[in-house]
This record gives C-alpha cells, structure tokens and sequence, in this order.
C-alpha cells in the first residue's frame, strides 16, 4: 500500500468531517452539536500543540468523556428534544475514566521501566503505579457515586443492582494484574467468557428490574423520620 501524502490526508479528512457533520445535521441540531463535540475532543486529544492525550491525568479525562458524547448521539436519535439524566451522563463519563486509567495502569505494570513505559506513552513520564492506581480508584468512587443518584433517582428498583456493577468494576480491575491483562486490548475483551457472560447477567438483572416494580423499596423514599 502506497504511503498517502499531507495533502491527501488532509483532503480526505477535511471532506469526510464535511459529508459527516452534513449527515449529522439531517438529524437534528442536538445531534449535529454533539457531534462537533465529537469532533473536537478528536483534535484536542491528537493534535499539538493541545494534545491531551500527552498531559498527566487530562488524557484519560479527555478520551474517557468520548463515551458521553456517543451516549448523547444515540439518546438523540431517540429522543431529540431532551437530554438525559446528568446524574447517567457523569457516571458514564467517570465509568469509562476508569475503564481507561486501569488500561493505562496495566500498561505501566506490564512495561516495568518508567523510562521505557515513557518512551511508549508520553504521559508515562509523568504518571507512576501509584498515581494511576489512585486516579482509578478516584474514578470509581465517582462514578459509582453518579450511579448511585442515578438509581434511586430515576427507578428505585435499580439499587438492587447497584452490588453487581461494584463487582463488575473490582473484576475488571483484577484483571489488570494478569500477565498480558485482556484490560491492556478492550477490543479483545469479548474472549474473556466468563466476564462476558457476567456482563449479560447485568444487562438482563437491569432490564428486569425496569419492569418489575417492588413496592417496599419505594417506601424507603417515602419514610420520614422525625426526632421527639
């Protein structure tokens, strides 16, 4: 395969960006705006002299918030005219921090050598084991506070899965110790049978408690109590 020049490159990414943005605007201006976003994390996570994906931290921050924006492009072509919960919005965002940062930390374990997981990764030489452990760790509290308010907000009957997704994250991040962690290559994840198979047991646990009501968990949100 021939080499592709500057110019070609340009050229093919300014007219797909065109065609693209033009699609997204026969869709509703919501979407339209959400994938501009799209398009700007883009440029600042790889080109300089922005270049997140370099700064300590700001790197998983600015590629994590890309699974938001697409949630936000889905939701759109459903519901067009309204957002969704912030509260869903923000544990999807520190969710997907987290998935990153335990990769990165997977990473720099693996590579064994500050100066070369530096030479790797940019970011390597400023991050250490001991931050990116805390950072995830800092994620997954987060998002699991969102998911908290999300739940009992939004369908109370969701709190009862509130322990399986603990378990999905402290599984995930069991992985990364694993020589050769699958969390080190997401994509490949799906040969990981049994955390597959856990995470379909999720997505039906959640789907029927959409539909299931239990009315004493909804007592906890009417019950006051009051001090004599």
């Amino acid at each position: 395969m021939a080499d592709l020049k500057g110019p070609t490159v340009w050229g093919l990414w300014l007219g797909l960006t065109v065609v693209g943005l033009g699609l997204a605007r026969t869709i509703s201006p919501a979407f339209f705006w959400t994938e501009v976003w799209l398009l700007v994390m883009g440029i600042l996570y790889n080109v300089q002299p922005f270049r997140t994906k370099d700064r300590i931290y700001v790197d998983v921050l600015s590629e994590s918030i890309n699974n938001p924006i697409r949630l936000l492009l889905g939701w759109y072509l459903i519901v067009p005219s309204a957002l969704p919960p912030s509260s869903m919005i923000m544990a999807y965002w520190m969710g997907g921090a987290f998935l990153m940062a335990t990769k990165r930390y997977a990473e720099y374990r693996m590579i064994g050598d500050p100066q070369k997981a530096g030479q790797y990764r940019r970011s390597f030489k400023f991050y250490t084991e001991r931050k990116l452990l805390i950072s995830l760790f800092f994620y997954a509290i987060t998002a699991a506070f969102f998911l908290g308010i999300f739940l009992v907000k939004d369908r109370i009957e969701l709190l009862l899965s509130f322990p399986l997704f603990a378990l999905l994250f402290a599984w995930y991040l069991d992985m990364a110790f694993d020589e050769d962690s699958a969390v080190q290559h997401p994509e490949k994840l799906y040969r990981h049978k049994k955390y597959m198979a856990y995470v379909v047991f999720l997505s039906i646990v959640v789907f029927a408690l959409f539909y299931f009501d239990i009315p004493p968990l909804h007592h906890l949100l009417e019950r006051t109590f009051t001090m004599q």
